[in-house]
């Protein structure tokens, strides 16, 4: 289960928000732009998709750059071991 923490980290990427707890009423909007109860609230069914995917765009992001180099992973963990 998803934090309101992580929920907007995805829904409000460049911060400007600071939250207490995983309610909405925990949520300060200092430096963004507010978000309603509704978003966030849908935000906790999104996450673990949102989450799986950051997690795969992340890992062919890698394998795409060790087939450039022409190295396994583990060579790569060799080098910067």
């Amino acid at each position: 289960m998803a934090t309101g923490n992580q929920v907007l980290s995805m829904l409000l990427p460049e911060g400007g928000w600071v939250i207490v707890g995983d309610n909405y009423d925990g949520i300060s909007f200092m430096e963004c732009d507010q978000i309603s109860q509704e978003e966030f609230e849908a935000g906790f069914a999104k996450f673990d998709a949102w989450e799986s995917e950051q997690i795969a765009i992340k890992a062919n992001a890698k394998a795409a750059l060790l087939e450039r180099l022409g190295i396994t992973a583990e060579e790569a963990a060799l080098l910067l071991g």
